[in-house]
């Protein structure tokens, strides 16, 4: 479980995240759902210590991440960032040997090369490994990206916006990758995202957030409803039940 106290970000006089509580589980798809400068990006990118946390704690099954060697960190936890450059060329493959640094240290055993190959197979990504990555659409580079993030075999897997600039149909076979991520690897997934609707059909727990502050956390039932969303969003939105999922619709 992944253990967040009192997790506190300010710039200037602007609180980011204000005193986060909050206990993220080692099982399933947790996606974090607010409006835009909610905090959701800070607040993922503190639990990772990518961004320097001014106050509060994170733990990763009770490894405290502001004081754990980094190779140590890299073993239990991966992230993927929204803002993904490749300063240089690079294939499919080598993108997602990246992955294996923690346990390569940069010399790749045949170990190695097998991880690489079953993370490139579960994106589907088998026929695209020799191709560059600048040479692909920005579905298929999406998914190279998140290879690279599964193959460097963490329990907890953090993505930021990882359906930012795809496609309908590219964000939904996203979102169903990672719901096998979760159900088939055993993966702990902690996704933030802006579209609510694959929020609600594809995670297990939902976390709110507002002004820097979470403000509901529950499954989909419990989130997405009428008023919670209101609160969230400061907008009116229905919602309604097809198929089972909960769908939201904003009223206009």
């Amino acid at each position: 479980m992944i253990q967040v106290r009192n997790l506190t970000k300010t710039y200037g006089d602007a609180v980011v995240v204000n005193n986060v509580c909050l206990d993220l589980p080692k099982a399933g798809i947790t996606s974090i759902i607010g409006a835009n400068g909610a905090g959701k990006s800070t607040l993922l990118g503190m639990v990772s210590r990518l961004v320097p946390m001014d106050a509060g704690t994170v733990t990763v099954d009770g490894l405290d991440v502001t004081k754990a060697p980094s190779d140590v960190l890299a073993r239990r936890l991966s992230i993927l960032r929204q803002d993904n450059h490749v300063v240089s060329r690079l294939t499919v493959r080598d993108l997602v040997t990246f992955g294996r640094y923690p346990h390569s240290k940069g010399r790749p055993t045949a170990e190695d090369a097998a991880a690489v190959d079953r993370a490139l197979a579960f994106l589907e990504l088998d026929g695209f490994a020799d191709r560059f990555l600048d040479e692909m659409s920005g579905g298929q580079r999406q998914r190279a990206y998140v290879a690279m993030v599964l193959c460097q075999d963490t329990d907890y897997v953090l993505l930021d916006e990882p359906l930012n600039n795809l496609d309908l149909k590219h964000a939904a076979s996203m979102m169903r990758l990672l719901r096998r991520m979760a159900d088939e690897l055993g993966k702990a997934i902690v996704i933030v995202l802006h579209d609510i609707n694959f929020a609600s059909c594809h995670s297990d727990v939902i976390v709110g957030m507002r002004q820097g502050a979470v403000v509901c956390t529950g499954t989909p039932e419990d989130i997405i409803r009428s008023d919670v969303l209101r609160e969230l969003y400061d907008v009116e939105i229905k919602v309604h039940v097809i198929d089972g999922h909960r769908i939201a619709i904003h009223c206009g």
